[in-house]
């Protein structure tokens, strides 16, 4: 997996402890890019302490059940994804706009117990996400522009077709399920597909529950 200037090959390229970001209904996935605008101090030391080191942060959303710990912190999910910090910006108020771009996925093993301001986890990598393109190949991709197609048609909305059309199965799976408009369960699903091939099936599916429903939403105001 090439992330910027890095290129993450083995479990050795992965570091045993990140720090960790939750933030509800943001997905992350492996090779896509998520823009981010930091503003809260502990976070804004978060990307400190990840420019001084590997400049690894694990995109993470808080537990779907809204269950807290002790001290009022949300409990997570148990998978996440680390991105690489691959753009960096300081603003004139004390922001910093940042972007990350997909690594793996991981699976918190444990929380530690630090006295920095933002959380941090021993994590357990999916290595097997290093390899960018590992399925494509099985991945239903008419199938795939077929709903997309619908989606897109009911919301009435375009796309860059040519560019759709250019991009690798893995890159157009990866990138229509972090577009997608989707809720934090419909996101998780998303991230926790075992596979692409997986992940796209789950997306389509996830896509025409949506117009489905909007189709009966739409019939029920007519009567």
């Amino acid at each position: 997996m090439q992330a910027g200037n890095a290129r993450y090959r083995t479990a050795k390229d992965i570091p045993d402890t990140v720090p960790v970001f939750p933030l509800t209904g943001a997905l992350l996935l492996p090779g896509g890019r998520m823009p981010l605008n930091i503003f809260e101090p502990r976070y804004l030391e978060m990307i400190d302490h990840a420019l001084a080191h590997q400049r690894l942060i694990g995109m993470i959303q808080p537990r779907l059940d809204g269950a807290l710990r002790s001290d009022g912190e949300p409990e997570l999910c148990e998978v996440g994804c680390l991105g690489r910090l691959t753009s960096f910006a300081e603003t004139g108020d004390g922001r910093y706009l940042i972007s990350l771009q997909g690594v793996c996925r991981f699976r918190i093993a444990s929380e530690m117990h630090t006295r920095a301001p933002f959380r941090q986890s021993r994590i357990a990598a999916f290595i097997a996400d290093l390899d960018a393109e590992a399925g494509a190949g099985e991945v239903d991709r008419p199938a795939l522009l077929k709903a997309f197609r619908a989606y897109l048609k009911a919301n009435d909305l375009d796309a860059d077709w040519e560019s759709v059309s250019r991009a690798e199965n893995a890159m157009l799976v990866n990138a229509l399920s972090m577009m997608a408009p989707y809720g934090p369960a419909e996101k998780q699903a998303l991230l926790e597909a075992p596979d692409l091939k997986t992940r796209a099936e789950t997306l389509i599916a996830i896509t025409e529950i949506a117009l489905a429903r909007d189709d009966e939403d739409f019939g029920s105001s007519l009567q």
